[in-house]
């Protein structure tokens, strides 16, 4: 096993600049997860770990060592693509082990590297079939095995579930979780989906526009968003962000928001008459909370254990409110719709998280 060190990388070409002056530890053994919007860089910067793409500046180490100049099959790495990249006229079996055999292993040991991944998997009953003779999720079992097989100091997963339907990607999240607990290797996982990187990370990397916006683990970067691009890229649902005017008179607080009115707000450590405030939909509350105000619901999603309601504000914003009282709601009913201050969040005019003007920023 072993960590990762990057420090002020950047990719360039030509004078386009996808990854800039980046910097990043990655814990021996950690599950780091790197999520952002398409284009954002997540990908590109996975292959200048594995190699497959040069770096412009910096350096990057796996554990002591600096791999700048080193080429990907000097690494010590695996690498799992989003294609499962099989080779279609090899048996499962050859296709575990026709890397090894490139690379001159011993034939004993590659009996056991690919038996060992196989029962890791839980493929042995597939050893013989070729991958046509495979479903989706018993390809990428396949692909994660040939990974295995080389017993590397780290695993890259570029989008490896992405090809698979819903039910297939819930089933392979378990399995990938599972199989880091098993191994305990250090992992780096790209993925667009928020929802991937909140069940499985150790802890995320939110990048956007080649950078790092924040860097946590999925609680921190649920509960105390650093800035409004990362409040609103992570959760599902969505995040509520409402546009309020800010008032500190005499060491007094106060809010101000379109159909709730003004309300009491700690002191902030921030001067600025504009804030924006965020709250997650399951801290909306029907007919209940400290601030209240009243919309019309324009949509119902029953969703079995909950019940996520749009509901619009007389200036037309829309809120997002999960319930799970299992009450019985119907477009076009008007409901009133509350919330606490203490499970607000606050952003200033910039963007940027802002607390408690005694505790610095929470």
């Amino acid at each position: 096993m072993a960590g990762l060190t990057l420090r002020n990388v950047g990719k360039s070409y030509g004078k386009l600049s996808i990854i800039k002056d980046l910097n990043l530890d990655v814990v021996d053994g950690e599950f780091l997860v790197l999520v952002g919007p398409s284009g954002c860089g997540k990908s590109t910067l996975l292959r200048m770990i594995a190699g497959l793409e040069d770096i412009t500046e910096g350096t990057i180490s796996i554990g002591s060592t600096i791999v700048n100049d080193l080429p990907a099959s000097k690494r010590e790495l695996s690498m799992v693509f989003q294609s499962y990249a099989l080779y279609p006229h090899m048996s499962v079996a050859k296709n575990l082990a026709f890397g090894l055999q490139n690379f001159n292993v011993p034939k004993a040991e590659v009996t056991r590297r690919v038996a060992e991944a196989a029962r890791i998997l839980q493929i042995e009953a597939l050893m013989d079939r070729k991958p046509r003779q495979l479903s989706g999720g018993q390809k990428q079992r396949v692909a994660i095995g040939r990974a295995i097989v080389r017993e590397p100091k780290l695993f890259l997963f570029d989008e490896p579930l992405s090809n698979l339907d819903a039910e297939l990607r819930v089933q392979m999240r378990a399995e990938l979780a599972a199989l880091y607990n098993r191994l305990g290797t250090t992992m780096i996982y790209v993925t667009h989906d928020q929802v991937e990187a909140m069940t499985m990370a150790s802890r995320i990397v939110v990048l956007r526009g080649g950078k790092i916006e924040q860097v946590g683990t999925p609680q921190e970067l649920y509960t105390k968003p650093r800035n409004l691009f990362v409040a609103g890229f992570i959760g599902s649902p969505k995040i509520n962000l409402m546009t309020a005017s800010h008032a500190a008179v005499d060491g007094a607080s106060s809010a101000d928001i379109e159909g709730f009115g003004r309300f009491t707000i700690p002191q902030l450590a921030t001067s600025d008459t504009k804030l924006t405030l965020g709250i997650r939909p399951e801290a909306m509350r029907i007919g209940e909370g400290r601030v209240q105000g009243q919309g019309s619901i324009r949509l119902v999603e029953y969703l079995g254990s909950e019940t996520l309601l749009h509901v619009a504000l007389a200036d037309g914003q829309v809120l997002l409110v999960s319930d799970s009282s299992r009450r019985l709601f119907r477009a076009g009913d008007t409901v009133p719709v509350g919330f606490d201050p203490s499970d607000l969040h606050y952003f200033d005019a910039s963007g940027q998280r802002t607390g408690a003007a005694n505790a610095g920023t929470q």
